[in-house]
């Protein structure tokens, strides 16, 4: 089974920002312990006696808020950076789904369901398509969110994709409705928070840092006359344009700290 861990950033109806993101990644379901693994030790870099503490927040991280109130600014980045280098991990194999709306084109009670549509359609197309290069790899797919005030929503619109339709088809490989998880008990979905909100970032504030370490991981699948992406904008002609002016960025990201690893045997004495 793969697993689609998501969380949205913005709002549709809060008028002082102007994109809504729907976003995050799939794994396979014997990978999440990995995942997790190597997590933790960057959460124990803030509390040793007690990393489960720590929540990995994007807006508390980048404002040092919250927990990461008293922070210093270069931890928090380097935290952040340790955490989306996750995605350069083949053995993890993670791929990265996003649904940016910018909300002026959408009518308010539409831009949930759409993002929701997009990105749930496109994984189901990933399932189908492992189906297709192996038939013995019927995988089936499960998504996992963030609480949140959606969750009816989402439920009811999953419902509705999977038994009726949606405007490219039907959902034919999940395996269950959506399941809704504390953000503070999940590593996963606390990685799907870093990936919507740098997403999010990029579009609505120009910053590029994040959205520079995710771009190269959205999902590829298909054949080369009909690739899908994991990525899909509906965004003006303006906005568009605005970001491909963007200059490099004044305070690069930093590269991530190298992993030590730990030999399985020690070797003998000569």
């Amino acid at each position: 089974m793969h697993l689609l861990y998501l969380d949205e950033s913005g709002h549709p109806c809060d008028p002082s920002s102007e994109f809504f993101v729907l976003a995050g990644f799939s794994v396979f379901e014997r990978q999440t312990h990995w995942v997790e693994t190597q997590i933790d030790p960057v959460a124990a870099r803030f509390s040793a006696t007690n990393p489960r503490e720590i929540e990995f927040h994007g807006a508390p991280m980048r404002g040092g808020k919250d927990e990461w109130k008293g922070v210093p600014p270069q931890d928090r980045v380097q935290a952040v950076v340790d955490i989306l280098s996750l995605l350069a991990d083949r053995q993890l194999s993670l791929r990265v789904y996003a649904c940016v709306i910018e909300k002026s084109l959408f009518q308010k009670q539409d831009i949930l369901s759409r993002s929701y549509m997009e990105v749930a359609n496109c994984f189901d197309s990933f399932l189908k398509n492992e189906f297709r290069k192996d038939k013995n790899n019927a995988q089936r797919g499960l998504v996992i969110l963030d609480k949140s005030n959606y969750e009816e929503q989402i439920q009811t619109l999953s419902h509705v994709f999977k038994h009726v339709g949606h405007a490219n088809g039907q959902l034919r490989n999940f395996a269950e409705v959506p399941l809704f998880l504390d953000s503070k008990a999940s590593r996963l979905i606390q990685l799907a928070d870093l990936i919507a909100y740098w997403i999010f970032r990029y579009y609505q504030s120009g910053d590029i840092r994040g959205f520079e370490f995710i771009k190269p991981y959205f999902a590829r699948f298909g054949s080369p006359n009909s690739q899908m992406y994991g990525l899909h904008e509906f965004v003006t002609q303006a906005t568009t344009a605005r970001l491909a002016a963007l200059p490099s960025a004044t305070y690069p990201f930093p590269t991530p700290t190298q992993k030590v690893v730990v030999p399985t045997s020690v070797p003998s004495s000569p």
